[in-house]
């Protein structure tokens, strides 16, 4: 299967969740209020706090290639 059938399957199980059990409705809602904040914190920190390039480990100290 590849990866749009994964997230198609994905997306119809949770409406389907949310459609037979209601209390799941809640769950995906917090869930997802949850998952945008912590986004949206990651995303602010990253702009914020750029990564520079003397901040950068080298991966090959001894220059072998």
């Amino acid at each position: 299967m590849g990866g749009r059938t994964r997230l198609l399957i994905a997306v119809a199980v949770v409406v389907g969740l949310c459609i037979g059990w209601p209390a799941y409705r809640l769950f995906f809602a917090i869930s997802g209020v949850f998952g945008l904040l912590v986004a949206g914190a990651l995303s602010y920190w990253h702009k914020s706090h750029p990564v520079k390039q003397e901040d950068i480990e080298n991966k090959r100290p001894l220059g072998l290639d």
